[in-house]
């Protein structure tokens, strides 16, 4: 009985030596990250550490051109569907499996897909396969989204964060996912960026000392002291939260409690733009516009003389309002120009249009003064002047 044992023993010895000398028992519900070794008319092949390849369905890994999405030595987070020696692998679980799948999911912490069938205030109705989930407002998206209804009718990937009741309350989370590959994606971009590089970054917040820009995965940070070639007031003056720039990477700081923190620079990216120094000190004057372009940080607009656009915070909008609503393309609107950024790009104002056109009025109400004062001198010292000829 024991050389059976000792045997036995020696036998899984002996296929885990051809795997460097260990190999994974995966079982299905497994999440494992993995390796693209092979790519097949049919499967992905991957290695999950088991004895031999795994299997994941080409199709999962295409796009929507048929397309193949990765290629070998990418990794990737998968789902164990079959266990043993050459396991069958997903990229998420298959929202027919009903509640044992989303216990599944939840305790591997992996992906289910839903779709979207309703959108409330508090956030997205989700239907999983026969089962009803909830995905609250905070809870869509890593930043906060005005308008949820987009998501109406899409099928979507969550991670399930909570069953209740034999699954009449599940709580989902898209978030939780998407900040899990915006991690694996800021590792990657880190390992490839050094001080002196000149990078596409997107605005992803402003503060008073500068504007956090999103490099891929990781952001870093444009101080107000490095937005200009001249003298810059407020950072919303030069860019705004969704836009897009090049900037260029000063430092990289490893902090010791794993933190790194990113220098970087706008104004060492991009040239000074001739008549920059002087647009700001040009007369203001009310123009029309046509809205030609809504994005997330600003409105588009095209006047009589050329375009440029209006950031958010200019835009006379209530609280929360929605600019895509508010500001249709063709819209007539009334602008003032506030200055030229480094990309010699207008910027304009709606919110001041108001208070510059009382700035007018007035200045039109004082020259006006002057002009009567100055004919009214002007009348008496003719008539003085002609009573002391005579």
């Amino acid at each position: 009985m024991a050389e059976d044992e000792d045997f036995a023993a020696m036998f899984e010895q002996s296929l885990a030596s051809g795997k460097g000398g260990t190999y994974k028992r995966l079982s299905a519900g497994d999440s494992v990250e993995v390796t693209v070794v092979q790519i097949g008319k049919d499967a992905v092949f991957v290695d999950a550490g088991a004895r031999a390849e795994g299997e994941i369905a080409r199709y999962e890994l295409e796009n929507e051109h048929g397309e193949v999405t990765v290629k070998v030595g990418d990794r990737l987070r998968a789902i164990v569907t079959e266990g043993g020696d050459r396991p069958k692998l997903a990229m998420r679980f298959n929202a027919g499996s009903g509640l044992a799948g989303l216990e599944t999911a939840l305790e591997a912490g992996a992906p289910i897909e839903g779709t979207v069938t309703k959108a409330v205030k508090a956030g997205l109705e989700v239907q999983i396969g026969k089962i009803r989930a909830f995905c609250p407002a905070s809870h869509v998206h890593i930043s906060y989204t005005p308008d949820i209804s987009i998501y109406e009718g899409q099928t979507l990937q969550f991670k399930v964060l909570e069953i209740r009741d034999n699954g009449r309350s599940v709580v989902v989370s898209r978030k939780a996912l998407l900040q899990e590959a915006r991690a694996v994606e800021g590792r990657e971009t880190l390992a490839g960026l050094s001080p002196g590089q000149i990078v596409d970054g997107t605005v992803q917040a402003i503060q008073p000392y500068g504007a956090f820009v999103d490099l891929g995965g990781i952001e870093g940070l444009i101080h107000i002291s490095e937005l200009g070639h001249g003298r810059v007031d407020q950072v919303e003056d030069v860019v705004s939260v969704g836009e897009q720039l090049k900037v260029k990477i000063l430092t990289i700081d490893h902090a010791a409690e794993g933190t790194t923190r990113i220098g970087l620079s706008l104004r060492q990216a991009t040239q000074a733009p001739e008549g920059a120094e002087s647009a700001g000190r040009d007369a203001k004057a009310v123009v029309d516009a046509e809205v030609v372009k809504v994005e997330a940080f600003g409105v588009f607009v095209e006047t009589a003389t050329g375009g440029g656009i209006v950031p958010t915070r200019e835009l006379d909008l209530p609280p929360g309002g929605d600019p895509r609503r508010a500001f249709p393309v063709g819209k007539q609107v009334r602008v003032v120009p506030i200055g030229t950024d480094d990309k010699g790009r207008t910027r304009f104002s709606m919110r001041r249009v108001e208070d510059e056109e009382a700035r007018a009025h007035f200045r039109q109400h004082r020259a006006k003064q002057r002009k009567s004062q100055g004919a009214s001198v002007g009348s008496f010292g003719a008539l003085l002047k002609s009573k002391l000829e005579r």
